[in-house]
């Protein structure tokens, strides 16, 4: 295929690394990004919840301190993976007067970057200065640090993007989502080159309060780094993330035409709706089999070519099981699972790009990742998930999942190089 959509870039800050290499090296290592959560708040604030997924390097040891106090911090993450993904593409190190770079320009390089909640923090701090000290203390920034499309804007404007910025906001499912519309204007020939992704980082009292009255959240405090267990028997919720990932996405005869070292190959997308519920997925999977289906047919495909799901499998005693029955509905019983969250806790809005990211690199290096704290397989999970160590693989073709509240089920089918 010489016109389809290639990945020649990506770049990622996460729980375990501050950027794709060592988050990589995380995950292979089984280790957990999980821990107590590290603000003055959990002090002031009784929750039951005291354990999170926070950065493993801060976006102030990337980028300078004033530009940082300038953006929230889902905006800070987001240009930090966008930068490394920028470099890893070989696109050069600034854009020019025109915008773009010496070898891509402004009005053929777009921007599509989401966030599940985004500048949340923003809101909340400068509502307590309001009402604490007046409109004077109030940052003339506030609007620009706390609008959904924040991240996309911050870095459309580092990089002089002028072939449109958009922003996705589908929950848990944005990062993903992010992708299938950026493959869709790249295979559609709007623009030659976009960096794609979602950025999140919003733990703070009021989401951390929200998904506990929800009863989405591990309440294992004692035990952070066990308490993230997708398909065990013994799990109680996921844990609270923040990070974010982002992908240089470009139409393959550009990528080629300008030498790029090409990575991997977005070769299919799906994106559906269940339609069933705000917060809880159809059982039946129905939505979810359909995006899968979606992105193999895309992809010109048969479902026994994909040999490996990395699942969205957040931890949840619903969730879980049911993705797996989607996945049976869609591909069959052959695919070999993983479930990174077990590692990376749920960066909600970044999860899916970060994931994505992941899958590409089991596919390009040969070895999927194990599932984290995975001791007893619920036997509603009737598929082969890999637990306890990496395994070893010669999988072409693997589907990231990503579903958020709301009923958005978004479905990448990447394939190896």
């Amino acid at each position: 295929m010489s016109n389809g959509v290639v990945v020649t870039g990506y770049g990622a800050t996460t729980p375990l690394g501050g950027d794709v290499a060592s988050t990589w090296e995380g995950m292979l290592a089984g280790r957990s990004g999980v821990g107590p959560i590290k603000a003055e708040w959990t002090e002031k604030i009784d929750l039951p919840v005291h354990i999170a997924a926070q950065l493993a390097v801060e976006p102030t040891d990337v980028i300078s301190r004033v530009q940082a106090r300038r953006m929230d911090r889902c905006e800070q993450v987001a240009i930090v993976a966008a930068r490394e993904a920028w470099a890893h593409a070989g696109l050069g190190d600034a854009p020019n007067a025109e915008g773009g770079s010496p070898q891509v320009e402004g009005e053929r390089l777009a921007i599509v970057i989401g966030a599940g909640i985004g500048g949340a923090p923003t809101l909340l701090a400068q509502d307590d200065l309001l009402e604490e000290h007046g409109l004077r203390k109030v940052s003339p920034l506030t609007v620009p640090m706390l609008m959904p499309n924040g991240p996309a804007a911050m870095v459309s404007l580092e990089w002089g993007a002028q072939g449109g910025v958009h922003s996705p906001a589908s929950a848990c499912a944005t990062g993903a989502e992010a992708m299938v519309w950026a493959y869709r204007l790249l295979m559609a020939g709007e623009v030659d080159v976009i960096l794609a992704g979602g950025a999140e980082s919003c733990i703070v009292p009021i989401t951390v309060a929200g998904f506990v009255q929800a009863r989405t959240l591990s309440q294992r405090n004692d035990d952070p780094e066990r308490a993230s267990r997708p398909f065990d028997t013994g799990r109680d919720g996921f844990v609270l993330g923040e990070g974010a990932g982002v992908v240089v996405l470009e139409r393959e005869e550009f990528a080629k035409a300008r030498g790029a070292t090409i990575r991997g190959r977005l070769a299919g997308v799906g994106l559906t709706s269940d339609a069933y519920h705000i917060t809880g997925p159809d059982p039946e999977g129905v939505g979810q089999s359909r995006a899968m289906k979606a992105a193999v047919k895309t992809a010109g495909l048969e479902p026994s070519d994909v040999g490996h799901v990395n699942c969205h499998a957040t931890s949840t005693v619903a969730g879980d099981v049911g993705e797996t029955v989607a996945i049976r509905k869609a591909l069959g019983d052959h695919p070999v699972l993983t479930a990174p969250k077990s590692a990376l806790g749920h960066l909600v809005g970044g999860a899916g790009a970060v994931e994505g990211i992941v899958t590409m690199l089991s596919l390009s290096e040969g070895v999927i990742p194990a599932t984290l704290n995975l001791e007893n397989l619920d036997p509603g999970v009737e598929l082969d998930v890999v637990a306890g160590e990496p395994r070893r693989t010669d999988v072409t073709a693997a589907i990231n999942n990503s579903f958020g509240f709301g009923g958005h089920n978004a479905s990448l089918l990447f394939t190896k190089v």
